[in-house]
C-alpha cells in the first residue's frame, strides 16, 4: 500500500516544479514511510510513497516498462498478479520486479484501459505515456483506495489525499456548501464532488485520461442486480440453498486466500460480529499458521463486544491483541481522525478505528483483513429489514397490526408505552405509500439526519441549505434500477452514498493509512460482490433474519453464541467523549460563538444553546448528537485546512528518495539522470 501524487500540465506552457512534489510527498508520508520515488519531465510529475509490502527490497516506484516509454506510481494491492505475471511472460514481456506494480503496467502496455477488467484488488494507479504524452488515473471498482484531483491554472493536481493537493500553493479552496449539506443528510459528500471546492475524487469504478488540453473519464464497472422478471418484482432462482451455499463459501474462501499473499505478515480484524469472525475463520482454515487477531474494547459497556471477541480468539487459537478506548481518549484523538478523513463525520466510531490501526502498527503489522462489506452485499443492516417492513405495512397502511412488527426490528420499541409508539408509528408512517420512490428504503433515514440541516447558517452559505434532502434527484440510478427488487434497490443505495463514501474511506482507508496500515477486504472482492448480487433475495434476507446464507456458513465454522447473536452495529460514545468529567481545549475553543462566527458555516446561536444544554448535563437524543459531531468535525476541518494550515517539512536527502528526471519523450532519446 502506498500513496501517490502527481502534476501534470494539459494546456499553457506552466512547468512541474520539483519542490512542489517532494512537498506533496511529505503530506502523505503516513501513507508509505519506507520509499519514495519521483519521475518528473517538462510537462508531468509522478510521485510515490511506499508501504513495502511485496518485493521489499526491489519495489521502488516509480516503475517503467523496457523501453521507458510508460511509466506508474500506484496504490494498492492486484491480489491475482502471480496469475496475470505468468500469463505476460508466456507473451514474452520481462520483468525486473516480483511487484504487482509492475504486473499492471506490462498489462496496461498490452490492453490499455481495459486491463482494469482484469485486475481483482484494490487501487488507484496513475501511468504516464511519454509517446502519447498522456496520463491515464483509475480507480478501483467500489472506492477502497482513495483518488482526488483539481485543475489549476492548466495544470491538473492529483493525490491519494486531499491534503496533498492543498499543499500546492496555487491551489485556493473553501468549503464547499452543497457538499456539507450532503454530510449532514447522507453522512458524506457524494461522489465525485468533495469537502472543498474544485477537489473532487475519481468516481470508483472509473478512469481518466488526460492528453492534449482535455480530460475524459469512463467507466469500467458498475453495480449491477438481476432484474426482476414480473411486476411483483420476484426472481427467478433454479438454484437450491445448497449450491448457493456452496458457491458463496468457494468465492470468500479463493477471495481470503488471494489476500494472504504478501512478503509482510498478515493479521485480521476482529469485531465479535459474524463477518470479521468468518473471515479469521478462512484465514485459519487456509493458512494453519499462527495468527495475529486485532480488536477494539470499550471502557462503557453499551459500546463493548470483548466477550465475543475473547469467544472467537479462543476457538481459533489466535494471539489476540486489544486496544481499550474510553471517553477521554476519543476526545483526544478527534482532531488527528478528522485530519486523516478530510471530511466532516456525523459519528465517532472512526476514532477507535484510529486507535486499532495504531495498535497493529505497534504490534509490527502492515496488512490486515477485515470484514467490511457482508452487511451492504448480504442484507445485514436494519435498514433493509426496515423497508421490508414498511412495505409489507404499505399494502394495507391501516393494519394495526403490521406495524407492530417494527417490535421485531428495534428491541427497545418493546418497551416503550403506548403513547410512545403511537409517536414511533407516526414516524415510521411517513410517505409509507410511496412505494415507488427510488429513494423508499433511505428517504427515513436521511430524513432524520437532515435535521441537523437547522444548524448550519443560510446567510453565510447561501441557498444551498435548507431542511430538505439535498441532491436526491442527482444521485446516479443505474438504467435497469428500476426493475431491480426492493432489496437490490436498498442495497445499491446503501453501497453508493454510504458504504463507498464513508465506510471505506473516513472509517477504512483513512484510519488504517493514518498508521501505515493497509486495509483488505475479502467480501469487496468484486468476484463475491457480483456473486452477492446475483443472489436472490431469501437466502440474504429471509422474513427478517439477516444475513441468512452467511450465517449458515457461520454454523460451519464458529462458535453457536457468535453465529447466533444478534447483530450489533460498530458504534462509539459521542457526547461523553467531548462533554464529561473534562473537555478537551479544543472543543471549548472551536465550539465558542467566535469561532462559530468567524468559520461562517453554523448559526452562533444553535451552537451555543447546543453546547449550554451539553455544560448543564442534559443528554442528547442521536439526532442532536450526529450535529455536535458535524459542528466540532466540520469546525475541525475548516481550522486545520483552511484557516492555519500546517505542512511539514517537504522530503529531502535524510529520505530514502529515487528521483528519475526526463527530458521528452523516450523516442528522442534525450538526457536522464538518477538522484
Amino acid at each position: 500500500m502506498c500513496g501517490v501524487v502527481g502534476q501534470v500540465a494539459i494546456s499553457g506552457s506552466a512547468r512541474i516544479a520539483e519542490s512542489e512534489l517532494l512537498q506533496m510527498l511529505a503530506m502523505i508520508r503516513h501513507r508509505g514511510p519506507d520509499q519514495f520515488g519521483i519521475y518528473i519531465d517538462h510537462q508531468v510529475g509522478l510521485g510515490n510513497a511506499r508501504l513495502s509490502i511485496l518485493d521489499i527490497e526491489g519495489g521502488q516506484q516509480p516503475i517503467s516498462n523496457q523501453d521507458q516509454s510508460l511509466w506508474i506510481v500506484y496504490n494498492g494491492e492486484v491480489f491475482n498478479f502471480p496469475e496475470l505475471r505468468r500469463e505476460l511472460e508466456a507473451q514474452g514481456h520481462c520483468f525486473t520486479t516480483h511487484t504487482d506494480t509492475e504486473v499492471i503496467l506490462h498489462l496496461f502496455e498490452r490492453d490499455g484501459p481495459s486491463c482494469l477488467k482484469r485486475l481483482n484488488g484494490q487501487f488507484a494507479i496513475a501511468i504516464w505515456d511519454t509517446r502519447k504524452r498522456s496520463l491515464f488515473l483509475a480507480r478501483d471498482r467500489l472506492g477502497v483506495r482513495p483518488l482526488f484531483y483539481a485543475v489549476v491554472n492548466g495544470i491538473l493536481i492529483f493525490a491519494s489525499e486531499m491534503k496533498a493537493i492543498l499543499s500546492v500553493p496555487k491551489v485556493q479552496t473553501r468549503i464547499d456548501s452543497g457538499a456539507l449539506t450532503e454530510v449532514f443528510t447522507f453522512w458524506s459528500v457524494q461522489s465525485p464532488d468533495t469537502i472543498f471546492e474544485g477537489i473532487y475524487e475519481l468516481p470508483p469504478g472509473c478512469f481518466m485520461v488526460a492528453q492534449g488540453g482535455n480530460l475524459s473519464i469512463e467507466r469500467y464497472w458498475q453495480l449491477a442486480f438481476p432484474v426482476a422478471e414480473d411486476a411483483s418484482r420476484t426472481q427467478r432462482d433454479d438454484r437450491t440453498e445448497a449450491e448457493h451455499l456452496e458457491s458463496l463459501t468457494s468465492v470468500l474462501t479463493d477471495a481470503v486466500a488471494v489476500r494472504l499473499r504478501a512478503d509482510v505478515p498478515v493479521g485480521a480484524y476482529l469485531s465479535g460480529g459474524l463477518d470479521s469472525s468468518i473471515i479469521a475463520a478462512l484465514i485459519r482454515r487456509r493458512s494453519g499458521q499462527a495468527l495475529t487477531t486485532f480488536s477494539i474494547t470499550f471502557d462503557d459497556p453499551d459500546f463493548d463486544e470483548s466477550a465475543y471477541q475473547l469467544t472467537m480468539a479462543r476457538h481459533l487459537g489466535t494471539e489476540h491483541q486489544v486496544v481499550r478506548t474510553g471517553y477521554a481518549d476519543i476526545g483526544n484523538v478527534f482532531p488527528d481522525v478528522v485530519w486523516h478523513a478530510e471530511s466532516p463525520l456525523l459519528r465517532t466510531a472512526p476514532a477507535p478505528m484510529f486507535l486499532l490501526s495504531k495498535l497493529v502498527r505497534d504490534n509490527g503489522f502492515k496488512v490486515v483483513l477485515t470484514g467490511e462489506g457482508a452487511d451492504e452485499l448480504l442484507g445485514g443492516y436494519d435498514i433493509f429489514r426496515e423497508a421490508k417492513i414498511r412495505r409489507f405495512w404499505a399494502r394495507q397502511p391501516d393494519s394495526a397490526m403490521r406495524p407492530l412488527l417494527l417490535k421485531r426490528l428495534y428491541r427497545f420499541v418493546s418497551q416503550w408505552d403506548e403513547g410512545s409508539f403511537a409517536f414511533q408509528k407516526a414516524f415510521f408512517r411517513r410517505g409509507l405509500t410511496d412505494t415507488d420512490a427510488s429513494d423508499y428504503s433511505h428517504r427515513i433515514r436521511w430524513n432524520t439526519t437532515s435535521r441537523a440541516l437547522r444548524f448550519l447558517d443560510p446567510a453565510r452559505l447561501g441557498e444551498q441549505v435548507s431542511r430538505t434532502i439535498p441532491a436526491v434527484a442527482n444521485l446516479a440510478y443505474p438504467p435497469d434500477f428500476d426493475r431491480w427488487t426492493s432489496l437490490a434497490k436498498a442495497q445499491y443505495l446503501e453501497i453508493v452514498t454510504f458504504m463507498s463514501p464513508y465506510l471505506l474511506s473516513s472509517q477504512g482507508d483513512r484510519m488504517g493509512m493514518a498508521h501505515s496500515v493497509e486495509g483488505r477486504f475479502p467480501f469487496l472482492d468484486h468476484r463475491f460482490v457480483e456473486m452477492a448480487n446475483a443472489l436472490p433475495d431469501r437466502v440474504k434476507l429471509r422474513g427478517l433474519n439477516e444475513k441468512y446464507l452467511l450465517k449458515e456458513l457461520g454454523k460451519q465454522l464458529l462458535p453457536s453464541d457468535v453465529f447466533q447473536r444478534v447483530k450489533r452495529p460498530f458504534r462509539a460514545p459521542i457526547q461523553r467523549s467531548f462533554f464529561g468529567e473534562t473537555t478537551p481545549e479544543y472543543v471549548t475553543q472551536l465550539l465558542s460563538p467566535k469561532s462559530i462566527a468567524d468559520a461562517g458555516l453554523f448559526q452562533p446561536k444553535a451552537v451555543t444553546l447546543l453546547v449550554d444544554k451539553l455544560a448543564a448535563g442534559a443528554r442528547l437524543g442521536e439526532t442532536d448528537e450526529m450535529a455536535l459531531v458535524g459542528i466540532l468535525s466540520t469546525q475541525i476541518l475548516h481550522h486545520r485546512f483552511l484557516a492555519d494550515f500546517q505542512m511539514p517539512p517537504p522530503l529531502s536527502d535524510r529520505d530514502t528518495i529515487k528521483i528519475h528526471r526526463a527530458y521528452g519523450p523516450c523516442a528522442e532519446g534525450e538526457k536522464r539522470g538518477f538522484q
